[in-house]
């Protein structure tokens, strides 16, 4: 499978390399550039399936563009450097990359590295998606049994009964439970607080 790839790096011959690797295994180049801030703006418009980033390069380097694109969940990032020092290692780590070759970079290390950073980007993905969704389910899970308290209350009814009228309303109206719940919440507070005013 191609995928639509970034280059950053700040030497053209390089760059040149890679793109012929790319292309000769069915990738696509999406764009080149030559230094961070470029491949982030590059990166920003073009969302492509996976970034290369050269960790040293000007105006701002692959390590911390890496971090700015991990932060945003743009694409996965793979960097490439001629350093291989532990300390390059551990700030590499640290940036949210997803791999790291050291140059020469040969297509032997170069494809499997990136099917294997791209899926491990869409697990991430996946992951996170699945925790919005709890997080989103546990609110709702909130909002209703609050909202079934106050129904409650209100009219002397069950919490079956409760539950049953915000379930009505909620397809009747075509709203979330989330939003209607949170609208009878938001109806009780401001009863109660009329009933709490000093009348005058």
């Amino acid at each position: 499978m191609g995928y639509r790839v970034i280059i950053g790096d700040d030497e053209s011959l390089i760059r040149m390399d890679l793109r012929e690797m790319l292309e000769e295994a069915g990738h696509t180049v999406v764009g080149e550039a030559a230094d961070g801030v470029e491949a982030l703006e590059l990166t920003r418009r073009e969302k492509p399936d996976i970034v290369l980033l050269d960790i040293k390069m000007p105006r701002l380097d692959g390590i911390h563009a890496a971090k700015m694109i991990g932060h945003e969940q743009l694409a996965p990032v793979l960097l490439l450097t001629a350093y291989s020092q532990q300390d390059v290692v551990d700030k590499a780590k640290n940036s949210g990359v997803l791999g790291y070759l050291v140059k020469p970079v040969s297509p032997i290390n170069l494809y499997p590295a990136i099917e294997i950073a791209v899926a491990q980007f869409k697990r991430q993905q996946e992951v996170s998606q699945q925790l919005v969704e709890m997080n989103e389910r546990m609110e709702t899970r909130k909002s209703v049994e609050k909202a079934k308290g106050y129904l409650m209350e209100l009219y002397h009814i069950s919490e079956n009964e409760a539950y049953r009228r915000l379930q009505q309303y909620s397809m009747k109206n075509r709203k979330s439970l989330k939003d209607v719940a949170d609208a009878v919440i938001a109806s009780a507070k401001r009863l109660r607080q009329q009933k709490n005013e000093p009348k005058l």
